[in-house]
């Protein structure tokens, strides 16, 4: 079983707070099936070849760390690969979508195929219908849901944490579509807590958890620090993440794990945590996403992220 390392963080706040704050960067498993994205993808290639699939199909935004991850899983373990892209726009000009969006470039040279579809289109991915169209237009193939999770991923996840890991207090992670959450709450103690960093927006992540995990374990979701839902970033957040990798050499992505020790340090500073608490970051990488979230921010002529 794959391992990750786990990083101390040193600074003013936490010793003043008498908190210890350890990282397990999961970041660094593989450069580009990074961090939850190797867990999720494991067992379900594992699956795929048992089942004799050659086509892996998903479901991704435009910059989607998932679907970056599985164009190069694809070409590494040899599946084809399709990616369904939300944004039908995206298709009229490929070429330069391609030149425009980094993800996207990456997993095209990686061998991945698209198709792009409206967002009203995209919403119906869950429903039986849309894969059966799949299936006829497509033939066989191997279904990955959006983000990667499914049954298999979760047993991917549970793999996160090690016997080492069960002398923490608390677990944190970011939540995008409930897997990895999941199978970090079903390998942790009873007497650890889980606390989730949603980057949605909405309460509906719970119930899908809940479904998810085993009874008993103790968790929580931490809403407070989306910072307006998936994507969205301001001038505090940024400077926040510059300042943390220029103090620790760790980078953070924007969309999850930036947020995600943006919310530990400020309940750090709220007391949130018990003197003598120890904490531990699941850094589950994302930074495939920093390169297309830059262009954007140039555009919107805010600063830029160092990482």
């Amino acid at each position: 079983m794959e391992s990750s390392r786990n990083q101390i963080i040193n600074n003013k706040l936490l010793d003043e707070k008498g908190v210890t704050l350890v990282i397990k960067r999961e970041d660094e498993i593989h450069p580009y099936i990074s961090g939850n994205k190797y867990r999720k993808l494991k067992y379900n290639l594992e699956e795929a070849k048992k089942q004799g699939l050659k086509n892996l199909v998903s479901f991704g935004g435009a910059y989607s760390n998932h679907i970056s991850a599985l164009s190069y899983a694809g070409k590494k373990y040899g599946f084809e690969t399709l990616g369904i892209i939300r944004g039908d726009e995206l298709g009229d000009d490929l070429e330069k979508t391609l030149a425009q969006n980094p993800t996207l470039r990456f997993a095209h040279e990686n061998g991945m195929k698209f198709k792009f579809v409206s967002r009203e289109a995209y919403r119906e991915k869950d429903n039986p219908d849309f894969k059966k169209a799949l299936q006829s237009e497509l033939g066989e193939f191997y279904w990955i849901p959006e983000g990667g999770t499914n049954d298999l991923a979760i047993k991917g996840c549970e793999e996160i944490l090690t016997d080492n890991d069960k002398k923490f207090d608390f677990i944190c992670v970011a939540v995008g579509t409930g897997g990895t959450i999941s199978g970090i709450i079903n390998k942790a103690s009873d007497q650890q807590t889980v606390l989730g960093f949603p980057s949605l927006k909405g309460e509906f992540l719970e119930a899908i958890i809940k479904e998810k995990t085993m009874p008993g374990k103790q968790w929580k979701l931490i809403h407070a620090y989306h910072f307006g839902g998936y994507a969205k970033i301001n001038k505090n957040l940024i400077s926040f993440i510059n300042d943390f990798y220029q103090q620790t050499a760790i980078p953070l992505d924007p969309v999850y794990t930036g947020k995600m020790m943006f919310g530990i340090m400020d309940l750090v500073q709220k007391d949130f945590f018990n003197r003598n608490s120890s904490i531990l970051m699941v850094h589950t990488g994302g930074l495939q996403g920093v390169e297309g979230m830059n262009q954007r921010l140039l555009k919107k002529k805010l600063p830029l992220l160092d990482v």
